[in-house]
Protein backbone atom coordinates (compact mmCIF):
# COMPACT_ATOMS: atom_id res chain seq x y z
CA UNK A 1 0.00 0.00 0.00
CA UNK A 2 2.81 2.40 0.90
CA UNK A 3 4.54 1.66 -2.41
CA UNK A 4 1.34 2.40 -4.31
CA UNK A 5 0.90 5.73 -2.49
CA UNK A 6 4.54 6.60 -3.20
CA UNK A 7 4.10 5.85 -6.92
CA UNK A 8 0.91 7.94 -7.11
CA UNK A 9 2.58 10.90 -5.36
CA UNK A 10 5.68 10.59 -7.55
CA UNK A 11 3.63 10.55 -10.77
CA UNK A 12 1.57 13.50 -9.58
CA UNK A 13 4.72 15.48 -8.74
CA UNK A 14 6.29 14.63 -12.10
CA UNK A 15 3.18 15.85 -13.94
CA UNK A 16 3.05 19.06 -11.91
CA UNK A 17 6.73 19.82 -12.52
CA UNK A 18 6.61 18.92 -16.22
CA UNK A 19 3.47 21.04 -16.73
CA UNK A 20 5.15 24.01 -15.05
CA UNK A 21 8.36 23.61 -17.07
CA UNK A 22 6.43 23.31 -20.35
CA UNK A 23 4.16 26.27 -19.57
CA UNK A 24 6.94 28.61 -18.49
CA UNK A 25 9.16 27.48 -21.35
CA UNK A 26 6.46 28.12 -23.96
CA UNK A 27 5.77 31.62 -22.63
CA UNK A 28 9.45 32.60 -22.47
CA UNK A 29 10.01 31.20 -25.95
CA UNK A 30 7.09 33.22 -27.31
CA UNK A 31 8.49 36.47 -25.90
CA UNK A 32 12.02 35.81 -27.15
CA UNK A 33 10.86 34.64 -30.58
CA UNK A 34 8.65 37.73 -31.02
CA UNK A 35 11.60 39.97 -30.16
CA UNK A 36 14.09 38.12 -32.40
CA UNK A 37 11.78 37.70 -35.38
CA UNK A 38 9.69 40.87 -35.48
CA UNK A 39 11.83 43.46 -33.68
CA UNK A 40 15.16 42.30 -35.13
CA UNK A 41 14.93 40.20 -38.30
CA UNK A 42 11.79 41.73 -39.83
CA UNK A 43 12.71 45.31 -38.87
CA UNK A 44 16.28 45.20 -40.21
CA UNK A 45 15.85 43.08 -43.34
CA UNK A 46 14.34 44.75 -46.40
CA UNK A 47 13.33 42.10 -48.98
CA UNK A 48 14.89 42.76 -52.38
CA UNK A 49 17.17 45.53 -51.05
CA UNK A 50 20.54 44.03 -50.15
CA UNK A 51 22.32 47.34 -49.61
CA UNK A 52 19.75 48.79 -47.21
CA UNK A 53 19.61 45.49 -45.34
CA UNK A 54 23.38 45.37 -44.94
CA UNK A 55 23.49 49.00 -43.78
CA UNK A 56 20.69 48.36 -41.28
CA UNK A 57 22.54 45.41 -39.78
CA UNK A 58 25.83 47.36 -39.60
CA UNK A 59 24.09 50.29 -37.89
CA UNK A 60 22.26 47.99 -35.45
CA UNK A 61 24.82 45.22 -35.02
CA UNK A 62 24.31 44.83 -31.26
CA UNK A 63 20.53 44.39 -31.73
CA UNK A 64 21.16 41.87 -34.51
CA UNK A 65 23.48 39.93 -32.19
CA UNK A 66 20.86 39.95 -29.45
CA UNK A 67 18.39 38.56 -31.95
CA UNK A 68 20.71 35.64 -32.69
CA UNK A 69 21.26 35.01 -28.97
CA UNK A 70 17.48 35.08 -28.42
CA UNK A 71 17.00 32.41 -31.09
CA UNK A 72 19.67 30.23 -29.45
CA UNK A 73 18.01 30.60 -26.03
CA UNK A 74 14.67 29.66 -27.61
CA UNK A 75 16.22 26.45 -28.97
CA UNK A 76 17.62 25.56 -25.53
CA UNK A 77 14.26 26.21 -23.87
CA UNK A 78 12.53 24.19 -26.58
CA UNK A 79 14.57 21.10 -25.68
CA UNK A 80 13.25 21.36 -22.12
CA UNK A 81 9.71 21.85 -23.44
CA UNK A 82 9.98 18.76 -25.67
CA UNK A 83 11.16 16.74 -22.65
CA UNK A 84 8.48 18.15 -20.34
CA UNK A 85 5.65 17.54 -22.81
CA UNK A 86 6.81 13.95 -23.28
CA UNK A 87 6.65 13.36 -19.52
CA UNK A 88 3.29 15.09 -19.20
CA UNK A 89 1.60 13.30 -22.11
CA UNK A 90 3.35 9.96 -21.67
CA UNK A 91 0.40 8.46 -19.69
CA UNK A 92 -1.91 9.08 -22.67
CA UNK A 93 0.20 7.07 -25.10
CA UNK A 94 3.94 6.78 -24.53
CA UNK A 95 4.74 5.82 -28.14
CA UNK A 96 2.84 8.74 -29.67
CA UNK A 97 4.23 11.10 -27.01
CA UNK A 98 7.71 9.97 -28.02
CA UNK A 99 6.85 10.62 -31.68
CA UNK A 100 5.74 14.15 -30.78
CA UNK A 101 9.03 14.74 -28.95
CA UNK A 102 11.04 13.50 -31.94
CA UNK A 103 9.15 15.79 -34.32
CA UNK A 104 9.90 18.78 -32.07
CA UNK A 105 13.57 17.81 -31.68
CA UNK A 106 13.84 17.36 -35.46
CA UNK A 107 12.50 20.90 -35.89
CA UNK A 108 15.08 22.17 -33.40
CA UNK A 109 17.93 20.32 -35.11
CA UNK A 110 17.06 21.89 -38.47
CA UNK A 111 16.53 25.35 -36.98
CA UNK A 112 19.78 25.18 -35.01
CA UNK A 113 21.71 24.10 -38.09
CA UNK A 114 20.60 27.15 -40.11
CA UNK A 115 21.26 29.80 -37.45
CA UNK A 116 24.91 29.79 -38.54
CA UNK A 117 23.67 31.69 -41.62
CA UNK A 118 22.93 34.69 -39.38
CA UNK A 119 26.39 34.43 -37.84
CA UNK A 120 27.74 34.24 -41.37
CA UNK A 121 26.11 37.63 -42.05
CA UNK A 122 28.12 39.21 -39.25
CA UNK A 123 31.29 37.56 -40.47
CA UNK A 124 30.77 38.90 -43.99
CA UNK A 125 30.00 42.44 -42.87
CA UNK A 126 32.85 42.62 -40.36
CA UNK A 127 35.50 40.98 -42.51
CA UNK A 128 37.60 43.56 -44.34
CA UNK A 129 39.14 40.84 -46.50
CA UNK A 130 35.75 39.79 -47.89
CA UNK A 131 35.03 43.17 -49.46
CA UNK A 132 38.38 43.04 -51.24
CA UNK A 133 37.42 39.74 -52.85
CA UNK A 134 33.69 40.26 -53.53
CA UNK A 135 33.26 44.01 -53.80
CA UNK A 136 30.47 45.88 -52.05
CA UNK A 137 27.55 44.75 -54.23
CA UNK A 138 28.59 41.11 -54.25
CA UNK A 139 29.19 41.18 -50.50
CA UNK A 140 25.71 42.54 -49.86
CA UNK A 141 24.28 39.88 -52.19
CA UNK A 142 26.08 37.23 -50.13
CA UNK A 143 24.53 38.72 -46.99
CA UNK A 144 21.03 38.42 -48.48
CA UNK A 145 21.77 34.88 -49.63
CA UNK A 146 22.70 33.91 -46.05
CA UNK A 147 19.55 35.52 -44.68
CA UNK A 148 17.36 33.78 -47.28
CA UNK A 149 19.07 30.46 -46.51
CA UNK A 150 18.18 30.94 -42.84
CA UNK A 151 14.55 31.64 -43.71
CA UNK A 152 14.29 28.64 -46.05
CA UNK A 153 15.83 26.34 -43.43
CA UNK A 154 13.39 27.67 -40.87
CA UNK A 155 10.47 26.88 -43.20
CA UNK A 156 11.70 23.30 -43.59
CA UNK A 157 11.89 23.03 -39.81
CA UNK A 158 8.35 24.37 -39.43
CA UNK A 159 7.07 21.36 -41.38
CA UNK A 160 8.27 19.16 -38.51
CA UNK A 161 6.90 21.64 -35.97
CA UNK A 162 3.51 21.46 -37.67
CA UNK A 163 3.61 17.65 -37.44
CA UNK A 164 4.56 17.99 -33.77
CA UNK A 165 1.48 20.14 -33.11
CA UNK A 166 -0.74 17.64 -34.93
CA UNK A 167 0.48 14.82 -32.69
CA UNK A 168 0.33 16.93 -29.51
CA UNK A 169 -3.19 18.01 -30.44
CA UNK A 170 -4.22 14.39 -30.89
CA UNK A 171 -2.78 13.46 -27.47
CA UNK A 172 -4.52 16.40 -25.81
CA UNK A 173 -7.81 15.46 -27.50
CA UNK A 174 -7.54 11.82 -26.38
CA UNK A 175 -6.16 12.53 -22.90
CA UNK A 176 -9.43 12.82 -21.01
CA UNK A 177 -7.88 15.25 -18.53
CA UNK A 178 -7.34 18.18 -20.92
CA UNK A 179 -10.00 20.17 -22.80
CA UNK A 180 -10.75 18.60 -26.18
CA UNK A 181 -11.17 22.04 -27.73
CA UNK A 182 -7.52 22.70 -26.88
CA UNK A 183 -6.50 19.60 -28.83
CA UNK A 184 -8.58 20.71 -31.81
CA UNK A 185 -6.97 24.17 -31.71
CA UNK A 186 -3.48 22.65 -31.71
CA UNK A 187 -4.38 20.38 -34.65
CA UNK A 188 -5.67 23.37 -36.63
CA UNK A 189 -2.48 25.28 -35.82
CA UNK A 190 -0.40 22.32 -36.98
CA UNK A 191 -2.21 22.22 -40.32
CA UNK A 192 -1.65 25.98 -40.61
CA UNK A 193 2.12 25.59 -40.34
CA UNK A 194 2.11 22.76 -42.88
CA UNK A 195 -0.03 24.69 -45.38
CA UNK A 196 2.09 27.83 -45.12
CA UNK A 197 5.43 25.99 -45.41
CA UNK A 198 4.40 23.95 -48.43
CA UNK A 199 2.86 27.03 -50.04
CA UNK A 200 6.31 28.66 -49.87
CA UNK A 201 7.82 25.68 -51.66
CA UNK A 202 5.10 25.16 -54.26
CA UNK A 203 3.93 28.66 -55.21
CA UNK A 204 6.27 30.86 -57.21
CA UNK A 205 3.91 33.80 -56.55
CA UNK A 206 3.63 33.14 -52.81
CA UNK A 207 4.16 36.84 -51.99
CA UNK A 208 0.87 37.66 -53.71
CA UNK A 209 -0.95 35.52 -51.14
CA UNK A 210 1.40 36.12 -48.22
CA UNK A 211 -1.15 37.97 -46.07
CA UNK A 212 -3.64 35.12 -46.41
CA UNK A 213 -1.15 32.43 -45.49
CA UNK A 214 0.24 34.43 -42.57
CA UNK A 215 -3.29 34.73 -41.22
CA UNK A 216 -3.74 30.96 -41.59
CA UNK A 217 -0.60 30.41 -39.51
CA UNK A 218 -0.47 33.34 -37.11
CA UNK A 219 -4.02 33.49 -35.76
CA UNK A 220 -4.58 29.76 -34.99
CA UNK A 221 -0.94 29.32 -33.96
CA UNK A 222 -0.85 32.17 -31.45
CA UNK A 223 -4.26 31.34 -29.97
CA UNK A 224 -3.57 27.59 -29.68
CA UNK A 225 -0.01 27.78 -28.35
CA UNK A 226 -0.73 30.57 -25.85
CA UNK A 227 -3.87 28.80 -24.64
CA UNK A 228 -1.89 25.59 -24.25
CA UNK A 229 0.89 27.27 -22.27
CA UNK A 230 -1.53 29.08 -19.93
CA UNK A 231 -3.53 25.90 -19.39
CA UNK A 232 -0.36 24.02 -18.45
CA UNK A 233 0.61 26.74 -15.98
CA UNK A 234 -2.81 27.22 -14.38
CA UNK A 235 -4.55 23.83 -14.69
CA UNK A 236 -1.85 21.41 -15.81
CA UNK A 237 -0.26 20.78 -12.45
CA UNK A 238 -3.67 20.06 -10.92
CA UNK A 239 -4.96 17.67 -13.60
CA UNK A 240 -5.70 14.12 -12.58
Amino acid sequence: MSNLIYEIVTIKNEKAISARIAGIGLLLMALLAIFANFFVIESLIIPGDATTTANNIIANESIFRWGIVSFIIVIILDVFVAWALYIYLNPVNKHIALLAAWFRLSFLAIWGSVIYNLLNVLQLLNGANYIKVFGTDQLHAQVMLSIDSFKIGWLVGLVFFGLHLLVIGYLVFKSGFMPRILGIMLIIAGFGYLIDSFAHFLLSDYDDYKAIFLTIVAVPGVIAEMSFSFWLLIKGRKSK
